[in-house]
């Protein structure tokens, strides 16, 4: 029995030790580059003659994910032909890339400045704001209703966590604890892909720009790791007749500047809001997942329904 025990205790540490051993960690690109030879691959390509485009990240075997498209990138030219999606080492990314040239695409939303009408604004209408960033587990100031609102994002670099992987980055938009936008680095990966070259760690549902395992946005609008990129959300709060829902709320988003969800009926909620009390007004969370996801330039209008 002694024998038996000291053998569960020590598979307790090892365990421990595995969940709580430390994740290589990037949150300053310019840390980045100096630090992980890697990181300056990856990104968006072109061939010269701009027929062909490849994304291309960093998997934890230090290999590369390539996903190639045809006419252009998703959401700027695609062709919507399947993507091809390979697993390729440093040599061969090298000689893929020889003649290829990177690509620095800015969402076209990107710094947008809020309304004279905006209820809500940077630092007061949020909280946890510290010199202009919102850091991931802070809120809205305030419950809010139907509305538009703007943000930027930026993911952290995590090499040794692959594409879907929900540590990756992983936040949300999360409206009244009911419906949440992921927040997550699936970078290179595409929906269109017929064969993955590496395991899928979670459901595309979870990927970057869903409805958190409800629907898959229309297109993986996701760019790469500590890039800024955007979310523009219009949300049409549920109506209720007392405790009656009597119209479904709806739902709008740009990523990127590129819509990938096109006023979408909410009958339920999302993930585990679906079990939870759909809301006529409510706070808005920036999940904290225990990932240094931060957000900027964050405003909101309310509407009317």
């Amino acid at each position: 029995m002694k024998l038996l025990a000291l053998l569960l205790l020590s598979t307790q540490l090892s365990t421990l030790a595995k969940e709580t051993e430390e994740v290589p960690t990037w949150t300053n690109p310019l840390l980045a580059i100096k630090e992980n030879t890697q990181f300056q691959y990856i990104g968006e390509y072109s061939t010269d003659d701009k027929n062909v485009f490849f994304q291309v990240s960093v998997l934890k075997t230090k290999d590369y994910l390539v996903t190639t498209y045809k006419g252009g990138l998703p959401g700027r030219g695609w062709d919507k032909s399947p993507a091809i999606s390979k697993k390729i080492c440093q040599t061969d990314l090298d000689a893929l890339l020889k003649t290829a040239q990177k690509a620095h695409y800015v969402s076209p939303t990107m710094g947008a400045k809020a309304p004279e009408n905006a209820t809500l604004t940077m630092p007061t209408g949020f909280t946890k704001v510290n010199d202009g960033i919102l850091p991931a587990g802070g809120t809205t100031a305030k419950e809010v209703g139907s509305f538009k609102m703007h943000l930027e994002f930026r993911l952290p670099f995590k090499p040794t966590r692959n594409p879907s992987n929900q540590d990756k980055g992983n936040s949300g938009i999360y409206i009244y604890n009911n419906y949440e936008i992921q927040v997550l680095d699936t970078f290179a990966l595409d929906y269109s892909t017929e064969e993955y070259p590496i395991k899928l760690e979670s459901l595309k549902t979870q990927w970057c720009g869903c409805l958190y395992k409800m629907k898959q946005a229309d297109l993986n609008m996701a760019l790469p790791p500590l890039t800024w990129q955007t979310y523009d959300i219009d949300f049409t709060a549920p109506v209720f007749e007392g405790d009656k829902k009597v119209v479904n709320g709806r739902l709008t988003v740009l990523h990127n500047g590129v819509k990938i969800h096109d006023d979408v009926e909410l009958k339920t909620g999302t993930g585990a809001g679906a079990e939870k009390k759909q809301l006529a007004k409510g706070i808005i969370n920036f999940q904290d997942h225990g990932n240094p996801t931060v957000f900027r330039n964050v405003w909101l209008v309310e509407t009317k329904n």
